[in-house]
């Protein structure tokens, strides 16, 4: 569904014709990087490891339910008014859809049905998807515009920043460069080797690192110089089943 009109805002066209969760073709080679991200102000899709240039701008997660694309009714909401548009709840988050999905056959039955695209609904719903109602508002109401907010602040949220960001250090975290941050805390003027501040992520991995190594070395059990003792039922054991000598008569006188 394209072609709003010249009403509809710019990025809400592209967002509702964007094709999400493909490969990044910048970090084709990098893991988790299906483009879930969608930059407002760039008007396009990125994936994780794109998000440090943009992390200024206002973002808005893309998720994705019954393989089709959907985001949180609190950010849809801050978009636009999604009052009569159907909302589901995975992982204990209410959702919307962002486009209308396919139907294999045609409703039969009664209840509401999209003024769009005829998908059964559930009252009082009026509204499959966001572009069911933008389409609707356009063509029929005459204008979107007095649907959709102007915001000029809309970060990813706390959780998911921080999944983000972690998910991208983790990927990119070495051996190599933990110890190279342990080493650089260790200078004797007490300050970094690039003379700047510490950051609180080579803080967290220099600890892990001790952590790991102090844990590994409380486990390992040194080996005895003894010889394990024998119960007395092994000595049992191990003398039934050792052979006797050859029996010697004793001398006739």
């Amino acid at each position: 569904m394209v072609g709003f009109g010249s009403d509809v805002p710019h990025w809400l066209e592209i967002l509702l014709g964007e094709k999400f969760f493909n490969a990044c073709v910048v970090h084709e080679c990098a893991k988790k990087n299906e483009k879930n991200i969608f930059c407002l102000d760039c008007c396009t899709s990125i994936c994780p490891h794109c998000l440090l240039p943009h992390r200024h701008h206002r973002l808005l997660q893309i998720r994705r339910y019954v393989y089709h694309d959907v985001i949180r009714l609190d950010d849809a909401q801050k978009l636009m008014d999604c009052s009569l548009v159907q909302s589901y709840t995975t992982n204990s988050a209410k959702v919307v859809f962002l486009n209308q999905r396919p139907m294999s056959r045609p409703f039969r039955g009664s209840g509401n049905l999209c003024y769009t695209c005829d998908r059964s609904l559930q009252d009082p719903y009026l509204f499959c998807s966001l572009a069911c109602k933008v389409y609707h508002m356009v063509n029929v109401k005459g204008g979107a515009g007095k649907h959709v907010s102007n915001f000029e602040f809309l970060p990813l949220p706390d959780k998911a920043r921080g999944e983000v960001f972690f998910e991208l250090y983790d990927s990119q975290m070495t051996p190599e460069s933990v110890l190279d941050s342990a080493f650089s805390l260790r200078t004797s003027s007490g300050s970094s080797s690039t003379g700047g501040a510490v950051s609180w992520r080579a803080l967290a991995c220099t600890a892990t690192t001790e952590f790991v190594k102090k844990k590994r070395s409380s486990v390992s059990v040194p080996r005895s110089p003894f010889r394990a003792i024998l119960s007395p039922a092994s000595d049992v054991a191990g003398g039934m089943n050792r052979r006797k000598g050859v029996p010697h008569r004793s001398p006739l006188h």
